[in-house]
């Protein structure tokens, strides 16, 4: 059975499982854990401490509160990882943005819910990420009904050590199904804004910090092998249904508005002109041996080959750069002026566009 639900800072002894939570919830729980396991742990809370307070050994946690109520998500998941040994499984919902826009279009008339659906928006999910109403938010709504896409969540809980095994939506909330894999990341340098950077491998091996204007949502660089793994990769070395992008972001990457802080890293010296994109560690580790090492030897550039080429898959992309590397290895200057003028023409005559 339960033995404990934890509601704020106080411990509340319960003996009949369909009491705390829906039937429906307890089918779905059983399919992974048993929920009567004595070792099983089922809370309600925002709190760290009722996490904190749990008595080993705990095989399985199951926390009931949205994860959009919860201050602080990170430390909160990371006192969950602590808890949990290696294989440990942690369940838990959030209401994602998907299903909170649904609720505002099926419960508000058609005249008015456009612009409660702009209010929430700006207020729940855009001024918790920016850097001068965070706090004007927290003092205001207490850090409780953020506006969570589904990528943000799954992305901080990646980013806390577990790996995301499945998920359905129940009475309009996303209950998640995780186990921890490892200790958290403690990424301090993480940004939320708008302009932002990835880290990314340069010359010489070393990891620079490219600037782009987001296109995906917070937490998604955590989810690349998650997608990868069930998504592949499309012909153009994309990933396929890649979720994490936002509709907005899509139009910015049409049109590379998301590259110009680029020039930043153009300035400071950290790239060139021309030359193969910085890659990701996850991209990096998908390229041959022989590839890599090329690739450490020169700056990575801001028009990369593919746009001379238009290779359509992976094993094109990197012949496209291995030729490119070769060239420019024996000429440099002849083989980037040939190369750019090859791009500008592929993207005004052709139409050549980023995805």
């Amino acid at each position: 059975m339960f033995k404990n639900l934890f509601i704020e800072n106080k411990i509340q002894p319960v003996f009949n499982p369909c009491e705390i939570i829906d039937k429906e919830l307890v089918y779905y729980f059983s399919k992974y854990i048993n929920p009567f396991d004595s070792d099983t742990k089922i809370l309600d809370t925002s709190t760290i401490f009722n996490i904190e307070s749990i008595i080993p050994p705990v095989k399985n946690i199951i926390n009931l509160r949205r994860v959009n109520n919860i201050g602080t998500i990170n430390k909160l998941f990371e006192s969950v990882n602590k808890k949990l040994p290696i294989g440990g499984v942690f369940i838990g919902c959030v209401e994602s943005y998907n299903e909170r826009r649904k609720k505002i279009y099926d419960n508000t008339p058609k005249i008015f819910s456009k612009i409660i659906y702009l209010y929430d928006f700006i207020v729940h999910r855009v001024f918790p990420k920016m850097f001068l109403t965070r706090t004007l938010y927290k003092y205001i709504f207490y850090n409780a009904n953020k506006a969570l896409s589904i990528t943000e969540s799954f992305g901080r809980l990646f980013s806390c050590g577990f790996d995301v095994k499945n998920s359905n939506v129940i009475n309009n909330l996303l209950y998640f199904i995780c186990t921890k894999e490892r200790e958290p990341f403690y990424d301090e340098e993480l940004t939320n804004g708008i302009i932002y950077n990835m880290r990314r491998i340069g010359k010489n091996g070393k990891i620079i910090k490219v600037y782009k204007i987001r296109t995906m949502n917070p937490y998604a660089e955590y989810l690349q092998s998650f997608v990868f793994n069930r998504n592949n990769l499309k012909e153009n070395g994309k990933f396929q249904n890649d979720f994490r992008i936002t509709s907005w972001g899509r139009f910015l990457r049409k049109y590379w508005i998301d590259e110009i802080p680029m020039i930043i890293n153009l300035l400071k010296g950290d790239i060139k002109l021309v030359g193969v994109r910085p890659l990701s560690r996850h991209y990096y580790e998908l390229y041959s041996d022989y590839l890599k090492e090329l690739r450490l030897k020169f700056k990575p550039g801001l028009l990369p080959p593919f746009y001379a080429d238009m290779p359509k898959s992976l094993d094109e992309i990197m012949e496209s750069e291995k030729t490119y590397l070769e060239a420019y290895e024996k000429n440099p200057f002849k083989t980037d002026f040939k190369y750019f003028f090859k791009i500008v023409c592929n993207i005004i005559l052709r139409k050549a566009r980023s995805s």
